[in-house]
């Protein structure tokens, strides 16, 4: 019973669902799902009813399968408050222990689970439904009993109960599948570490607060979170304190950015204008430097010059004498 493990009665071991057990689909007595584009069925108030002979099977006959009209009937009982993925391997694994098997889910009512465990977080309606929409799951029996009876087995046409195989002490029993283990009539599932009902519920009373504070924020009112005047005031005050935050963080985010494009602009402009005074220092070496060519072209003109005055100097004199 997932009830039994708070949730935790799952494997780590994931089977393929065959062909087989597609065919098992309401081959058991709840009528054809239609390619899973409908809710499992509800079992009958009147039990199972069927022309088809039941025989009883054991173990080593289920596991070497049996026809499609006939397939394994495998039961699976607990609570399932807050369904979750433990939950649905838990199913996953009782579905697949045989290659073809109906699966009957079993869910307790809300007068028997808060009388015998505590109190849940879903109605009984809101669990129902939730096992009607499991993949696995061909047919959920309403207001399943604690303890399993000889009755119960033999109304429901019941082959196999499915369930991790640590005994669980409840309603003044050592172990409440302790007549059926007697009676072969048990398969044994894995439990999946980690997650379970009371594991939610202990992460959402650790952070109350801030699951509080994040319904305010969605419109509930104090009212509905039974929270007092104060607290909400407390709550909605932390709310603005964190908006501010959030705003403070986003204009330094923002600024941030702002400065970091000045920063790279400006090394833009310091790089362009020392490639530019490079430039115009080079073109200006070029022109005026020691082996510039104008410095060239002032020595040719100043060797030229000379050259024109001494041929001038030489034409006067021998033009004087």
């Amino acid at each position: 019973m997932a009830r039994r493990r708070r949730g935790r009665s799952s494997n780590n071991n994931q089977h393929r669902e065959t062909p087989q057990n597609r065919r098992g689909r309401g081959g058991g007595g709840g009528g054809p799902r239609k390619a899973l584009r409908e809710p499992a069925p509800f079992a009958r108030q009147t039990g199972y009813e069927t022309e088809i002979p039941h025989e009883k099977l054991t173990i080593a006959q289920a596991r070497k399968g049996t026809p499609a009209q006939r397939p394994v009937r495998v039961y699976a009982d607990g609570i399932f408050d807050l369904f979750h993925s433990g939950h649905a391997r838990a199913l996953m694994q009782a579905k697949n222990v045989f290659p073809n098997t109906y699966l009957i889910v079993g869910v307790c009512s809300d007068e028997l689970t808060h009388k015998l465990k505590g109190y849940t977080v879903m109605t009984e309606d809101e669990r129902y439904e939730a096992l009607r929409h499991c993949r696995y799951v061909d047919e959920v029996v309403r207001d399943a009993p604690w303890t399993l009876t000889p009755e119960f087995l033999k109304k429901h046409k019941i082959d196999f109960v499915a369930h991790d195989d640590i005994p669980y002490t409840s309603a003044g029993s050592e172990d409440v599948y302790k007549d059926i283990k007697e009676a072969g009539m048990f398969v044994a599932t894995q439990r999946t570490e980690g997650i379970s009902t009371s594991d939610v519920i202990t992460r959402i009373v650790r952070d109350y607060d801030i699951y509080v504070r994040r319904n305010l924020q969605r419109g509930y009112t104090a009212r509905e979170l039974n929270v007092g005047f104060i607290k909400e005031n407390k709550y909605r005050l932390q709310n603005q304190v964190d908006k501010m935050k959030e705003t403070v963080r986003t204009v330094e985010e923002k600024s941030k950015h702002f400065v970091n494009r000045v920063e790279e602009k400006s090394q833009d402009l310091i790089h362009k204008w020392e490639e530019k005074s490079r430039e115009f220092i080079g073109n200006f070496l070029e022109l005026f430097g020691p082996d510039s060519t104008w410095v060239s072209f002032l020595c040719f003109r100043s060797k030229v010059t000379k050259c024109l005055g001494r041929k001038y100097l030489v034409t006067t004199v021998l033009q004087k004498i």
